[in-house]
């Protein structure tokens, strides 16, 4: 038998008597041997010595399982008020985070997915955030079409029932439904919207505002602060874009009107913010309710606000602080919030068929998943992340034939990786340059130059510069097409497509009734029993009708839409949203 590695030490041959006796003493105590040398004295000392150890050594052992005992028991009774075995949503205070990844298709995550695993030198089982928390998909259909726009799509969560495309939380029998949000608000939770699109538009509007038709956006500013809604204010914070909306038309703003809803706000306690400068002075709490409005219309794409920092926050800054805000203002209430965050301008890079702008939309998303994802791990109350889209854009495909002979199996992200700019934002360039210069000007050269500089396009064909210039008014169209041909994108429509979309979820065991291929009307479904909500969205049925039938419907709903009206309410011509984009100039240029 192997001797202990202690009893190998070997003595001192130098060491004085009392040296070598301190040696085996410390021996002792280690071994629990008699020394050959000791007096009575010297035992008792040493026997006190060894208890006194062995004391600390059990003490040290109750006290570390003690920890661990509490920390076990801390864990599991945190996991019980967050988590069920049964998928019963827990009792108590909770928050819910409802993301919408608007025109966001399965193939908007290849096509990311690829371009960042090319553009950042990852491997191929690099994925995005987004892909670990998947938990089935949803059937996307309106009552009027096999193919949804927004409003249909987004009322389907808001009501948790099908309609037409261009309904704003209004039935097909042109009633209002009671949303989640409200439901949510008139039982005591604090709620909230963040969007990179207009704060009008039809995804956030389901969730505040009712309307026949989702044109009717001016109307829908003044129901979101509570001035023309039969509830009063159903939402405690905003951030987005859309301020035209809110300022009237013989001003800055684009209403048809000259309604100042941006002072109706302020006069009814609403704090109002415009600026990023503004945006970053916020500390972390606010008085609710409270609106930023960052940009004119919509905020720039992703893939151009980058390099305006200075003038709009990204979705992922937004989505932070509002969470910041929500949790500081609900520390010490009974309920918590919710709040709906949209990746909003994802379906407009589907709409321009610009996969370089697509793929920013889509990572700036993911970041704001993240970021979600973050605070709910930090966060005291138990808080639930679910996530979808409303419907896919653009029929998109990581695929495109050429030609007529059988296509080689290429797609290429390294064409996307040299696109520094969208190719709304180029074409503005463009109808700048336009407006600014004589036509004499060698325009073939400047839009060569402005192709390899913008769009990373170097041999732009001849038939693609006289494209540009036979039709400037389609050129953000032209010049996207010139990018998909080259990385080999396809797309199919400038619309919608009926394909199915994503679930997420932040708690698949919370999730179950989600999991699997689902009616986009179930996900509205889960929020209102998430939420125990129910009844109350009957309740706010019953008041919303009864109003309806109070003042008139036209008066509030609006007029019915003609049998060959649209119903999607988009123009879909695509142009910058950048704010120093002045009334003449570009619009006037472009017809828009």
């Amino acid at each position: 038998m192997t001797s202990p590695l202690i009893a190998q030490r070997p003595s001192s041959q130098t060491s004085s008597n009392e040296h070598e006796h301190g040696i085996e003493e410390e021996d002792a105590l280690l071994t629990g041997q008699r020394t050959g040398k000791h007096s009575n004295h010297q035992s008792t000392s040493v026997n006190r010595s060894k208890w006194r150890e062995l004391g600390l050594l059990i003490w040290a052992l109750v006290a570390t399982t003690a920890v661990v005992v509490l920390a076990v028991v801390y864990q599991h009774s945190q996991a019980a008020t967050s988590r069920s075995e049964d998928g019963k949503p827990p009792s108590g205070k909770k928050n819910v985070i409802f993301m919408v990844s608007d025109g966001m298709g399965p193939t908007s995550l290849a096509l990311t997915r690829s371009w960042r695993q090319y553009a950042e030198g990852l491997p191929w089982a690099e994925i995005l955030v987004l892909d670990e928390y998947l938990i089935g998909q949803s059937r996307t259909r309106s009552t009027s079409s096999l193919i949804t726009d927004s409003a249909a799509g987004a009322t389907a969560f808001s009501c948790g029932l099908k309609s037409y495309n261009g309904a704003i939380s209004v039935l097909p029998n042109f009633d209002p439904c009671g949303s989640v949000m409200e439901a949510a608000k008139r039982k005591g939770y604090t709620t909230g919207l963040v969007v990179t699109t207009r704060i009008t538009d039809a995804t956030p509007a389901v969730f505040v505002a009712h309307a026949r038709r989702r044109e009717m956006e001016d109307d829908i500013a003044r129901q979101m602060i509570g001035e023309k809604h039969p509830l009063g204010r159903m939402v405690d914070l905003m951030f987005g874009g859309g301020r035209c909306h809110f300022l009237p038309g013989n001003a800055e703003g684009c209403r048809g009107d000259d309604v100042d809803v941006v002072d109706i706000a302020k006069n009814g306690s609403w704090g109002y913010i415009d600026s990023k400068k503004d945006f970053d002075k916020l500390g972390k709490s606010v008085n609710l309710p409270f609106l930023g409005l960052f940009a004119e219309h919509d905020i720039p794409y992703e893939i151009d606000r980058r390099y305006m920092e200075d003038t709009y926050p990204s979705l992922e800054a937004m989505t932070k602080k509002a969470l910041e805000l929500l949790s500081a203002a609900t520390k010490d209430s009974e309920q918590g919030f919710f709040v709906m965050i949209e990746g909003s301008r994802i379906d407009h890079a589907g709409h321009a068929n610009d996969p370089a702008a697509q793929v920013h939309e889509v990572l700036a998303y993911d970041r704001a998943m993240a970021a979600v994802l973050d605070f709910i791990k930090h966060e005291d109350t138990p808080t639930l992340m679910v996530a979808t889209s409303d419907h896919e854009t653009g029929g998109l495909a990581t695929a495109k034939q050429l030609h007529k002979e059988y296509p080689h199996y290429l797609w290429y992200p390294g064409v996307l990786a040299n696109v520094s700019h969208s190719a709304a934002y180029t074409a503005h360039q463009y109808h700048s340059h336009q407006r600014d210069h004589s036509a004499s000007e060698d325009v073939r050269a400047w839009l060569q130059q402005l192709s390899a500089k913008a769009l990373g396009i170097h041999d732009p064909s001849e038939a693609e510069i006289n494209e540009l210039i036979k039709d400037p008014v389609l050129a953000a169209y032209t010049f996207a097409d010139m990018i998909s041909r080259r990385s080999q994108t396809g797309w199919s429509t400038h619309g919608h497509s009926g394909a199915d979309v994503n679930i997420y979820s932040s708690d698949p065991a919370l999730t179950t009734a989600l999991r699997g291929n689902h009616e986009n009307t179930e996900v509205g479904e889960f929020l209102r029993h998430y939420l125990d909500l129910e009844d109350e969205v009957e309740v706010v049925t019953k008041k919303l009708r009864e109003h309806m039938n109070s003042v008139g419907a036209e008066e509030y709903l609006g007029r019915i839409p003609d049998d060959g009206e649209r119903l999607d309410g988009q123009d879909h011509l695509d142009r910058y949203a950048g704010d120093h984009k002045t009334k003449r100039g570009l619009c006037e240029l472009c017809g828009a």
